[in-house]
């Protein structure tokens, strides 16, 4: 038995791993355990987990189940957005931003409860564990982290569920057997990894998914969705506006419906191996190239240019968990400071797997029609290009030159 820890705030999601941590912990540093459990659109019922921590010994004051759903989109997904992030040029984050959340709102309720520890479900081998806890230091520093999988002798399945039945843990039926897929779920996406998945040459079973259907048998006939935008943020589906999270909720439902946002990817996780996951993030997907669209006719070439140099960048912190470090911070000021102008609207159109922009209009355009039409125009003196153009190459003819062509 380990001392030192007298109140110990668990990541808890009611399934066996962090059943068997609740108990684990109970055991291992004889303190007092309480539950938090985040409601971030994963689509899965969580008042289970409150029985289940009930059932465990834990007190029922001591039992956290919180609605961040909208907080997560407004203050993550949406400031995510705006920079139009992909890491490693395809993956839109959806479980690495939930992570930040989690871990601000843990350390909120240790403060509030005078926990000194904070626990999480995460294994030694993902980004995961990096992630909660770069979070958790970088918001009490002096706080001390208990990592389950670092430390017990529990190394596989049939082991925890030997301790599961032990101590007379509920255990639902399908966990019994292998599941084929390790998943995790938010309202900006699900993930797959593990088992069938391991081998990246096979290819996913089309039952796995449950939030898109197959491209080939979404509908025949294309659908169009106008997506408007303030700020960088998007605000209103089809005119209608929405909260944050149900605006993700709409475009999740109507891109799922074309089977639009899957991927397969073998990804490099910060702790050095590679991965493959599969993902869908349907909503994501129509957010993510529609504001590519909105900011193509109200950002200046410049501004534009320098995100998308600073994008990978910023993308590689979030997947890494620096979500809460002074370099985020600065990137998602100047961020923030192109969007003052990206308002207005995009259309989409849906079509078995694919979201394509075809149309986008802003009070903030800076596109002119009277300067880039091939009609004759007055605002545009062609021959200013001549000396543009040489003043340009003087440097390579300089160059040719140097090299005796």
């Amino acid at each position: 038995m380990k001392s030192g820890v007298k109140k110990v705030v668990l990541a808890y999601s009611g399934g066996l791993d962090t059943s068997v941590i609740l108990k684990w912990l109970q055991e291992t540093y004889a303190c007092e355990v309480v539950t938090f459990t985040a409601d971030l659109g994963q689509g899965e019922e969580l008042e289970p987990a409150r029985k289940k921590a009930e059932l465990l010994g834990v007190k029922p004051e001591n039992i956290f189940i919180d609605d961040l759903r909208e907080e997560f989109v407004r203050d993550f997904v949406f400031p995510m957005f705006r920079a139009n992030t992909l890491y490693e040029g395809t993956y839109l984050l959806g479980t690495s931003i939930a992570r930040p959340l989690i871990a601000k709102r843990q350390i909120e309720i240790a403060k509030q409860v005078g926990a000194d520890a904070v626990a999480h479900g995460a294994t030694g081998k993902g980004n995961d564990q990096v992630r909660f806890e770069l979070g958790y230091y970088a918001l009490k520093p002096d706080v001390t982290v208990i990592a389950p999988w670092r430390e017990w002798d529990l190394n596989s399945r049939t082991q925890l569920l030997e301790f599961a039945e032990k101590h007379q843990i509920p255990i639902a039926k399908d966990k019994r057997g292998e599941a084929p897929y390790s998943t995790d779920a938010n309202l900006l996406h699900i993930s797959y990894e593990g088992k069938a998945l391991e081998d990246p040459w096979v290819e996913p079973d089309e039952d796995m998914y449950t939030r898109s259907v197959a491209p080939e048998k979404a509908p025949d006939e294309a659908e169009y969705v106008e997506i408007e935008y303030e700020k960088g943020d998007a605000v209103a589906v089809n005119g209608v506006r929405l909260t944050p999270a149900a605006l993700l909720t709409e475009l999740n439902r109507l891109a799922g419906k074309h089977g639009i946002g899957r991927l397969d990817l073998v990804e490099n996780r910060f702790v050095g191996m590679k991965s493959r996951g599969v993902y869908e993030t349907p909503g994501g997907t129509l957010l993510s190239v529609a504001h590519r669209g909105i900011e193509s006719i109200t950002l200046d070439r410049e501004a534009l240019h320098l995100k998308d140099e600073l994008m990978p960048r910023y993308a590689k912190l979030i997947y890494n968990g620096f979500w809460f470090s002074p370099e985020r911070e600065a990137l998602q000021a100047l961020i923030d400071s192109t969007q003052q102008r990206v308002n207005g609207v995009v259309r989409l159109k849906l079509f078995k797997g694919s979201a394509r922009v075809v149309g986008r209009k802003s009070p903030n355009s800076l596109y002119r029609l009277d300067y880039v039409t091939f009609e004759a125009d007055s605002v545009y003196n062609q021959k200013d290009a001549e000396g543009f153009i040489k003043l340009n190459a003087l440097r390579l003819r300089l160059n040719s030159i140097a090299k005796g062509l």
